[in-house]
């Protein structure tokens, strides 16, 4: 299966119990108030979120005047674009260093240490090598699981006890990876939420660590997130943004739910670019996140 037929597999709930709807557009005669109302309602449906919703109706309103468009299919062809616009992110995602660290954060159950197998295997594919750090100490068997995964897609880990510093962990991982000229680290961390505080002080130790290791390395965090929550997800979000500096977002479980519209929403309310998603258990079932390629996927027929 090609990558926009597993994306547009992975989007089959979001596109047919919201997304189709808006399709219909395609097949009016023109543009009235009734059809920027049925669209609104399509849009929360979908959890993009009332504010977010409305945002897209008013910027369609304008294109539609600006544009002198007539009929349904110029409009939908308009409001495509406004959504593409609206998630595609200011910079693309290129962590930088030699090695380049991605720090993995979010609390259990949302698909942390899978997400983080699912990225190295898809930078693997590109033909870079990566190596994975267990920072995770505290859950019991945290480290293990990570492990199989590693094994499972053949790449090296570092791990220590549990218990131990998940700085130290990151610290040894980097040197190791710097030594032998590997192109990314990328690092499990403790999937509780911390108050604040202890977040930011966990997280900015980890940063100076990474330095002291290599001074070529840069740090990129990413905040995984799961799509089936929807709005809720993006509450939670943003207490990990405000205590953790997050750089982007991983969306999870995208082909689980039909509220795939949330992706709408986490950029304009969080301010952070979504980069990558998975659309299904598989290895293979996480990708870069392409705006345009997701827009299309959401009103195929």
């Amino acid at each position: 299966m090609g990558f926009f037929e597993k994306l547009s597999a992975g989007l089959a709930k979001t596109r047919n119990a919201i997304f189709g709807n808006i399709g219909e557009m395609e097949n009016a005669d023109r543009i009235d108030d009734e059809m920027y109302e049925e669209l609104l309602e399509q849009l929360v449906l979908a959890d993009t979120g009332i504010d977010v919703a409305e945002e897209l109706v008013d910027k369609l309103k304008a294109e539609v005047k600006k544009n002198r468009l007539k009929t349904g299919a110029e409009a939908l062809e308009a409001l495509k674009g406004l959504i593409t616009e609206m998630m595609t992110p200011e910079t693309p995602f290129a962590p930088a260093g030699k090695p380049a660290v991605i720090l993995v954060i979010g609390v259990n159950g949302v698909g942390k240490t899978t997400s983080i197998a699912k990225i190295a295997n898809l930078y693997k594919n590109e033909g870079k090598t990566v190596l994975l750090a267990a920072g995770d100490t505290f859950r019991a068997a945290a480290a293990e699981q990570l492990t199989i995964w590693a094994n499972r897609i053949e790449v090296p880990i570092v791990a220590h006890s549990e218990g131990s510093d998940p700085a130290s962990v990151l610290f040894d991982a980097v040197q190791s990876a710097s030594a032998k000229g590997m192109d990314i680290v990328i690092c499990d961390t403790a999937g509780r939420l911390h108050n604040k505080k202890s977040l930011m002080d966990e997280l900015s130790k980890i940063s100076r660590v990474v330095k002291k290791a290599c001074g070529e390395a840069d740090v990129e965090t990413l905040l995984v997130l799961d799509a089936i929550t929807g709005q809720n997800a993006i509450s939670q979000a943003a207490q990990f943004v405000d205590a953790a500096a997050a750089t982007g977002i991983v969306l999870t479980k995208l082909d689980g739910t039909a509220k795939g519209g949330s992706v709408l929403s986490i950029k304009q309310k969080l301010g952070l670019p979504v980069r990558f998603i998975g659309v299904g258990e598989g290895v293979d079932d996480l990708m870069e996140f392409d705006p345009k390629a997701f827009t299309d996927a959401l009103f195929v027929k």
